[in-house]
């Protein structure tokens, strides 16, 4: 039965970033369930680690927002589905699904969309271009934050009986795992950074942009040294500016605004998160707007890494408050500080205690597998197999 099943996922570019890996996952984990499994994609640096004999790659600019390119891609799609013979179509991002929309429109084919953000609007016409992620037969939410975020917003676009459903995302979590970090390794990125074994070490990741929050987490640790004392950290502020080199900068003036050029260091890019994430004590994810999921704080869990995150969105389904992390005030540096306070404080047993309770909390909810099997059983579902 599950041979029958053809399906083609569209995403503008393959990076690493959480909609990305899903479809990257969820396409080799077809081919495992005997499926034909496509990727329609512009490019990406994940594209060099796609198996080419389980899953096959067509390249075509569907990151474009440009009418004229969503329309001939409309027409190319609808020829591969054709010529592919293609059952499902699954968009994961808002300019390719329109195509996606109106080529399996005009094939027949059945059309899910997988729902990654919140996909903020200022009008009813960026409204309209947002709302083709809930004009399809399925609909999917990464968390119950996003589903409840689709029905406030675009309730009068869901028709009865369309299917709006949640599938948590899930992470590999035999990759984030410490049983894959060699010693090696871990000495060459604590040398590299120039880190102490006896400092507290504090990982910040995420690209630098103001709504993941890097100006608060500065402040928080000012506040960390001022009010509370302590100095014997080490903080990790993990991405890349992408062009934003004016608010780089006013990162880098914060720094040395609060003195904190020996407890910071930035780290533009760094692939192997498995190895930063184990030299760190502790993982921040202090973001000033909901997280639709929020990768870092179960990436953090896997690792068992207490995680202390905003108190909203995604965060909240994904930690276990007090039991694998903490949720601290959102947009509160004070909040932030007193309970990095309080966890550098903690003794090494209660640290561990809380990573592996984390770990336990992501195996059980958010292992790439579930997601994935979840995925693959609505497939099956739609085309009534």
């Amino acid at each position: 039965m599950s041979s029958k099943i053809k399906v083609l996922q569209v995403i503008p570019k393959l990076g690493y970033g959480g909609a990305e890996t899903g479809c990257y996952d969820l396409a080799h984990f077809l081919s495992e369930k005997d499926c034909k499994s496509y990727i329609v994609t512009s490019g990406g640096p994940l594209l060099k680690f796609i198996r080419k004999k389980k899953v096959k790659v067509i390249r075509l600019p569907v990151q474009s927002k440009n009418p004229i390119l969503i329309l001939i891609n409309t027409i190319l799609l609808s020829l591969i589905i054709l010529f592919l013979k293609i059952n499902i179509v699954h968009a994961r991002s808002r300019a390719p699904a329109w195509s996606c929309l109106f080529s399996c429109f005009l094939t027949g084919r059945k059309f899910v969309t997988t729902f990654h953000g919140t996909y903020n609007f200022s009008n009813k016409i960026k409204k309209f271009y947002n709302s083709v992620m809930v004009r399809s037969d399925l609909v999917i939410a990464g968390s119950n934050f996003i589903f409840d975020h689709i029905h406030k917003n675009y309730n009068e676009l869901l028709r009865p009986g369309k299917r709006v459903l949640v599938i948590f995302r899930g992470i590999n979590t035999e990759y984030f795992s410490n049983s894959t970090v060699t010693n090696e390794k871990i000495s060459k990125l604590n040398t590299d950074l120039g880190l102490s074994p006896e400092t507290f070490k504090i990982l910040l990741p995420g690209r630098l942009t103001r709504w993941k929050g890097q100006e608060m987490f500065m402040e928080s640790l000012n506040l960390l040294r001022i009010k509370y004392g302590k100095n014997n950290f080490q903080s990790v502020i993990l991405g890349h500016h992408q062009g934003r080199k004016v608010y780089f900068k006013k990162l880098v003036s914060m720094m040395e605004k609060y003195q904190l050029k020996k407890n910071i260091i930035f780290l533009s890019n760094f692939r192997e998160m498995p190895v930063i994430y184990y030299i760190s004590d502790a993982v921040v994810s202090s973001s000033i707007e909901p997280e639709a999921f929020g990768r870092v704080a179960v990436e953090a869990q896997a690792m068992q890494k207490p995680i202390i995150a905003s108190d909203f969105g995604g965060s909240r389904e994904t930690i276990i408050d007090g039991k694998t992390g903490f949720l601290f005030k959102n947009g509160s540096p004070e909040s932030l500080a007193e309970y990095l306070n309080n966890v550098i404080e903690m003794d090494k047993d209660k640290l561990q205690s809380i990573g592996n309770e984390g770990r336990k909390n992501v195996l059980l909810k958010f292992d790439v597998e579930k997601m994935c099997q979840s995925t693959f059983t609505e497939y099956k579902k739609l085309l009534k197999i």
